[in-house]
């Protein structure tokens, strides 16, 4: 199995990754505990970038030229629980940029079994180095934008 497959994917400017829940992701009721999605979610985001970043390494090199040190952190999350996902269930983890903006971008995250929607969240991310807000650089800003725009199409 390759490393880009452990990654999930990048499909019409949406990044899917596939997740199973495991007896550890529940709580004693057998749903999934409420602090687990947000793990799966932070997965999806970190994975989401590494693929822009291979299938663009050129952007985080310049990225790193840019703003030595650089990391985005959560700034906030506005997240709806809308239905329990349970023991063994095969879990989709859709991530789309929404907002790219200077210095942070808001994400549209959605946990999916097939058809049906069980969590929403808006994460809007910060991007920083050396400990405070910068722009993020225009390379990978431009990608995620790109990302954007692709998945705005019908």
């Amino acid at each position: 199995m390759s490393a880009s497959s452990l990654d999930g994917e990048i499909r019409d400017g949406r990044h899917y990754l596939a997740v199973r829940v495991y007896y550890e992701d529940t709580d004693f009721t057998g749903i999934v505990y409420h602090a687990t999605y947000l793990r799966y979610m932070e997965r999806g985001r970190t994975n989401y970038l590494r693929l822009l970043g291979a299938d663009h390494r050129a952007l985080f090199e310049a990225a790193a030229n840019e703003a030595p040190g650089f990391a985005f952190v959560v700034r906030s999350m506005h997240i709806d629980f809308l239905k329990p996902a349970r023991m063994d269930d095969v879990l989709e983890i859709v991530t789309d940029p929404e907002e790219v903006k200077g210095a942070s971008v808001t994400l549209r995250q959605r946990v999916m079994r097939g058809e049906d929607l069980l969590v929403e969240a808006h994460v809007r991310v910060a991007f920083v180095s050396s400990g405070r807000a910068r722009p993020i650089p225009k390379p990978l800003r431009l990608a995620m934008k790109a990302d954007r725009d692709f998945s705005e199409r019908p």
